[in-house]
């Protein structure tokens, strides 16, 4: 039997879920799909959709949909519903669960790789977070779990653009595009997305691409001062301003220093494999907390495929990738995303790792 692919829907009070998972549960959109719902979600989709007063905590849409809140833990509720998919009481295709908003979605994450059961019939396929472009700037300000879900996300979508100038538009993504690189961002209308950019992100595939997005490399070599001729530079321009609170007064611009934050590591020559797995290890027993998302394409000495390796807190998996490509240049990429990661360890120990 396929695995069943699960999303996480993250992102903070009023960033627009609600009005995303309404449009899941309820438009013809022809895929069978199980929402779960935390109980304690700020507002609940039952009121407007679901019949109240249910005693069943599995709700059968119209077109198809199963909305299901968590009673007890996540775990459960997916064991639930695997099994009642196996014996044909239910009938769905994939997993939405929407996370509350002030919820870190690391655990929820990691749940699809520590529990035995959980990964034997769930594949995790990506972490979606929406953002309020209205109310972002004092929410990333004043709230870890804020800054914590952008991190984590595979997809972004920033909602009620329309209600702020672009001007802020862009600060509000050139800040999170330093939280977060790897990430996509779109803005979103009334969290009218098509589904295909929901869905089938694959953003825990161990797959050779590696997307960092240009601009940001861009602008960081354009600020680095420290590019070594040894083979590797490292992005990241930590002197970037961020637009933080817009005041009347002509709009001044406040540096604002969050701490999630992301750099980049490139390097030329070849790592050691036994050097590079002990020190990776060692850097997510210590700092594993503190790593959100990790992930990169690695030119290791001994093999003529790319290595691929990504981790979600101390869960970190290797694979081996395709054969580089006849004069491709051989380059190893890393990109972290963390809370206030120690970037000279991390750079001095990938550099000594190196043959």
């Amino acid at each position: 039997m396929s695995l069943i692919p699960a999303t996480i829907l993250t992102g903070f009070l009023g960033s627009g879920k609600t009005t995303l998972l309404k449009r899941v549960l309820s438009e013809a959109h022809g895929q069978k799909i199980a929402v779960i719902e935390n109980e304690f979600g700020e507002e609940n989709i039952d009121n407007e959709i679901l019949v109240a007063d249910t005693q069943e905590n599995i709700i059968q849409m119209s077109n198809g949909c199963i909305c299901c809140t968590i009673r007890d833990d996540l775990r459960a509720t997916l064991q639930d519903l695997a099994e009642k998919k196996r014996k044909g009481e239910l009938d769905f295709e994939r997993v939405v669960i929407e996370t509350t908003g002030l919820a870190d979605p690391g655990p929820v994450a990691q749940t699809f790789f520590m529990d035995d059961e959980v990964a034997e019939q769930y594949l995790l396929d990506a972490i979606i977070t929406l953002v309020d472009a209205k109310h972002a700037a004092p929410q990333l300000n004043d709230r870890q779990e804020a800054r914590r879900q952008v991190g984590f996300a595979d997809q972004i979508f920033i909602s009620k653009a329309d209600l702020v100038d672009a001007e802020e538009v862009d600060a509000l993504i050139h800040r999170l595009k330093h939280m977060n690189p790897r990430a996509p961002m779109r803005a979103v209308h009334f969290g009218d997305v098509p589904l295909k950019d929901v869905f089938d992100l694959r953003g825990f595939n161990l797959n050779a691409k590696l997307d960092i997005d240009p601009d940001f490399l861009k602008a960081d070599e354009d600020h680095d001062h420290h590019s070594h001729d040894h083979g590797h530079d490292h992005a990241h321009g930590e002197h970037c301003d961020h637009p933080s609170h817009q005041h009347g007064n002509g709009g001044h611009h406040h540096h604002h220093d969050d701490d999630v934050k992301s750099f980049v590591y490139r390097a030329t020559r070849p790592f050691n494999p036994a050097k590079l797995e002990d020190f990776l290890g060692a850097v997510v027993q210590v700092y594993g907390p503190r790593m959100l998302r990790y992930k990169g394409v690695l030119h290791m000495e001994g093999t003529d495929r790319k290595v691929i390796f990504q981790g979600v807190h101390q869960l970190m998996g290797s694979d081996l990738g395709p054969v580089w490509g006849e004069g491709e240049p051989r380059v190893s990429k890393m990109v972290f995303i963390g809370l206030d990661l120690p970037k000279d360890i991390l750079v001095q120990g990938l550099d000594q790792s190196l043959v």
